[in-house]
């Protein structure tokens, strides 16, 4: 799930710390190195799923060979989760993935699992949690009408309240791993110590040098 790099303002969050102009390059970094990173996983139909749909072009020069493009569909997050998804389990996969372009660091080991436990029928509902009470991930093995209706999304209620309506709509739920997202200042300064300590995407790590020296 991507917004299109310079079409609309990205990581508003970030924008009392960083321009906007550097908001919307350090995200392209994200992005890209997101991108790169799921095109090096077996057995994984990868697309990138993005928005406004009038920025097609620019996602084909910036996604790898051999990934699809969609744009995403619907009012809101929630709308265009459901109807991203429920579209590629209608066109015969047997599970689906929505990931998120805000966490550069997210270990890929993670996106294996979800797609493991969604192959062996394992769970119906897969969900990566994010530490302020999102997800970095959602998958689904079978349709979940309603499963995204009335979250209020960016909140720390996101996660609990999935959960809640999962168990009301008789899903099986797996939860992967926690990780972090990168949307404040503070994370953004979590995800450079994190950089320093070791090894990291190579877009964002020089993004975050030119920005922090």
């Amino acid at each position: 799930m991507a917004k299109v790099p310079g079409l609309e303002p990205v990581k508003s969050r970030l924008h009392q710390a960083l321009t906007q102009e550097m908001a919307t390059v350090l995200y392209r970094c994200f992005l890209l190195d997101r991108l790169e990173a799921l095109a090096t996983l077996p057995g994984i139909d990868a697309l990138a799923a993005f928005t406004p749909p009038t920025g097609r072009a620019r996602m084909v020069a910036l996604a790898p060979e051999g990934f699809r493009l969609v744009a995403q569909q619907g009012r809101d997050l929630g709308e265009r989760l459901s109807n991203l998804l429920a579209g590629l389990l209608a066109s015969g996969h047997p599970g689906a993935m929505a990931i998120d372009s805000d966490s550069p660091t997210l270990p890929m080991a993670h996106v294996r699992e979800a797609a493991e436990v969604l192959a062996r029928g394992a769970a119906d509902l897969v969900l990566g949690p994010s530490d302020d009470g999102g997800y970095y991930l959602v998958g689904l093995r079978r349709g979940a009408p309603g499963l995204f209706e009335g979250i209020p999304w960016s909140t720390d209620r996101v996660l609990p309240l999935t959960i809640e309506k999962a168990g009301r709509l008789g899903l099986r739920t797996h939860l992967l791993p926690e990780w972090f997202d990168v949307d404040t200042e503070a994370d953004l300064r979590r995800l450079h110590a994190a950089l320093l300590a070791g090894e990291g995407p190579r877009r964002t790590r020089r993004c975050l040098e030119a920005i922090y020296g």
